[in-house]
């Protein structure tokens, strides 16, 4: 089974996936993850990435597609959970257009609802719980930064909620349950 995670920075989709991945035997492609094991891996890939890296500059939606059709063509397990990706309507053309040259279909689009304001004073809440406790907190865990983030989400991303609604595969739950409900939402939308 092939899926998507969609949802605003912060909404839980990393812990769902873990999730995912220790109870469904799934494996997670999280884009930032990718690009930095193929930085480090010395293959003909990897050398491209780096090098892009290095510069500072964006790396193309060509490239995390080449990473993405390596991962696909490996061990598969019980499917892939793509978090990160995609990100805009001409990467969710390209990963159909992949999916479909190997032979793979997406099985489900799941959305993570979230309230803005409820999501950005739990995520400050949990980065001040943090810091109390002497615990490292990202940096960008504070309200300023977080509604950048959200905005960048929305202006990019949320466009992909109504391509995947009009394909008919995408499925919204409420985000902002406690992991434990959300996490049980996810399996009714898997096991239905």
């Amino acid at each position: 089974m092939n899926i998507i995670l969609l949802g605003p920075p912060g909404a839980g989709k990393g812990t769902q996936a873990r999730f995912l991945c220790d109870e469904r035997d799934m494996i997670q492609l999280s884009t930032g993850d990718m690009l930095r094991e193929a930085k480090d891996s010395g293959t003909e890939m990897g050398k491209v990435v780096a090098a892009v890296m290095d510069r500072g500059d964006l790396v193309t939606d060509e490239i995390v597609i080449g990473l993405i059709r390596e991962k696909l063509q490996g061990n598969k397990k019980g499917g892939f959970i793509f978090d990160g990706f995609p990100r805009t309507l001409a990467q969710a053309d390209a990963l159909g257009d992949l999916l479909a040259e190997q032979d793979e279909k997406l099985d489900h689009v799941i959305e993570l609802q979230v309230d803005d304001d409820v999501l950005v004073k739990r995520i400050v809440n949990r980065a001040e719980e943090a810091r109390a406790a002497g615990q490292t907190v990202r940096a960008d865990d504070n309200e300023e930064s977080l509604r950048v983030r959200l905005m960048a989400y929305y202006k990019q991303t949320s466009p992909l909620i109504g391509y995947y609604h009009a394909k008919g595969s995408l499925t919204s739950i409420d985000g902002l349950g406690t992991m434990d409900d959300v996490k049980a939402d996810i399996a009714k939308v898997l096991d239905a």
